[in-house]
């Protein structure tokens, strides 16, 4: 007869997991487990293997070698439907969505549980359901929105309301906080840690380092494909942490610091837009930014941070208000203008946005310079220059691929390398920089860090929009807050705290 009194099996178990691609073995004899009841944070680089672990736990690729268990069992997927079937959901960092459909669609959409077989006898209670898992996480989103009209803050909150309208038993968080308050975080590690106590075993992909303490019982890192090894969360330090991952010390430093300047290079007077569902999505708002100055514009996801990028970089018409660089009037609604003018541009979505994902590195880093003399010959490209430029922006860069790769192929922090590289090659006069280390490892954070402050002191005016507070008070000479659209307040970063900040961006008054 079994011992009763025995230790039961984890939750998920993987040994010696292997998966190879042409030219890398993203996985190599990865050991890994995960307890009932636990929170589980898994670390490690851009790169180092972690998105192809959980995409072989979400049936999205099937191991070349190794074994996976579940609760002492062993399984193969063959399929997502396999693991969603079995209880494994996972909440990515690049969203599986389908655009033209709303959130209730995309919520219900490929479940086969008795709700979603009357979905279409039912819509209504799918959007009431739906309207109460936001309200009762905290994640609230209009249920009847199509999908390509959210921020992409507000289309992560679909995803989480996705696994948990699924009561998934185990449940992969990949940057589940990169757009919430820090007042919206600690309420979400509230539910983290209530899943755990109902027998929920929580996988927490996470770069914020003092998020894993705060949340997490254990850590795995994982480190060029190997799984380094497992730590107590309680005994370990964000900078052991950090060490373990990237396999050495952190610089201290963040670049050279920025010094402001009595010049103002980009006024916004009284800017107006709409969003996609036609709502007024930027409502008067007015600022200026110096050169060699980094101004934060803080805020949650979805209160017009993303329609005020578009507007000063052109890629959005303003309703009412201007824009002047350097003194000079700059025509609305036009991208080549703005980046004629000097306006360079790091949007929050990098790989839909900033790049061009089915191109190679080379033609990436000339999406906005093909055209010019040195790239172009009449209708011809000059490759050889185009791979020169290329590969001299790799090098300065750091970039880990070679200038032939496919851009879909790279790493989150490789991504916006190159995504940095072209824009900062533009020699621009003001950059627009969106959420630009979301989802970043601590050691390409530390490198995009480094290239921002530089520029600073170069002389460039820097729109840091973010909802990274941290990320905030580290770069910002000033910062201001946006609330549904407007600026509500703003503040030193010297002289203020994360919580001041977080009740701003939540639409309280300062204290």
């Amino acid at each position: 007869m079994p011992d009763e009194t025995s230790t039961p099996p984890p939750a998920v178990r993987v040994r010696g997991i292997t998966k190879r691609f042409p030219g890398v073995v993203a996985n190599d004899g990865v050991d890994f487990e995960a307890g009932e009841g636990e929170v589980h944070a898994l670390l490690g680089e851009n790169g180092a293997g972690k998105t192809t672990l959980s995409k072989i736990l979400t049936g999205l690729y099937r191991p070349d070698e190794g074994e996976i268990e579940l609760h002492g069992r062993a399984v193969q997927f063959d399929s997502p439907r396999d693991a969603l079937d079995a209880g494994v959901s996972m909440v990515h960092q690049h969203f599986r969505l389908v655009e033209a459909f709303t959130v209730a669609e995309n919520v219900v959409l490929g479940d086969h549980r008795g709700e979603a077989r009357r979905f279409r006898l039912r819509p209504r209670a799918i959007e009431r359901r739906v309207a109460e898992l936001g309200q009762e996480y905290g994640l609230a989103v209009e249920p009847r929105a199509k999908i390509w009209q959210l921020s992409l803050g507000e289309q992560q909150r679909v995803e989480i309301l996705k696994a948990l309208y699924r009561d998934s038993r185990v449940l992969i968080l990949d940057e589940p906080t990169a757009v919430l308050t820090p007042q919206e975080a600690e309420s979400l590690f509230t539910i983290v840690r209530a899943m755990a106590n109902d027998g929920r075993t929580i996988i927490f992909i996470s770069h914020k380092l003092h998020e894993v303490k705060a949340v997490a019982d254990r850590v795995t890192v994982l480190r060029a494909g190997h799984s380094i090894g497992t730590v107590s969360a309680a005994d370990s330090t964000p900078r052991s942490l950090a060490a373990l991952m990237v396999g050495r010390e952190l610089e201290g430093g963040t670049g050279a610091a920025s010094k402001p300047r009595d010049e103002v290079v980009l006024e916004v007077g009284d800017l107006s837009a709409e969003g996609d569902r036609g709502e007024h999505a930027v409502k008067g708002v007015s600022f200026t930014v110096r050169a060699g100055e980094i101004l934060a514009v803080a805020g949650v996801a979805g209160n017009g941070q993303r329609e005020l990028a578009e507007t000063i970089t052109g890629m959005r018409p303003a309703l009412r208000g201007g824009l002047r660089l350097g003194g000079k009037e700059l025509r609305g609604g036009d991208p080549r203008a703005a980046i004629r003018a000097g306006i360079a541009h790091v949007p929050e979505d990098r790989l839909g946005t900033g790049v061009a994902p089915g191109l190679i590195v080379a033609s990436n880093v000339v999406l906005k310079s093909y055209r010019g003399r040195d790239h172009s010959r009449g209708p011809f490209l000059r490759r050889a220059s185009i791979r020169r430029k290329a590969e001299d922006l790799i090098r300065r860069y750091d970039v880990r691929a070679s200038a032939t790769t496919v851009a879909r192929q790279l790493s989150g922090g490789n991504l916006q390398k190159v995504v940095l590289a072209r824009e900062f090659s533009g020699d621009p006069k003001v950059l627009v920089a969106a959420s630009p280390t979301r989802g970043l490892d601590v050691a390409a954070i530390e490198t995009v860090h480094r290239h921002l402050r530089d520029a600073a002191a170069g002389g460039m005016a820097i729109l840091l929009i973010s909802e990274d507070l941290d990320e905030i008070l580290a770069l910002a000479d000033r910062v201001v807050v946006m609330y549904e659209g407007a600026i509500v307040g703003e503040v030193d970063p010297k002289a203020t705290t994360v919580n001041e900040i977080g009740l701003l961006m939540a639409g309280g008054a300062r204290a």
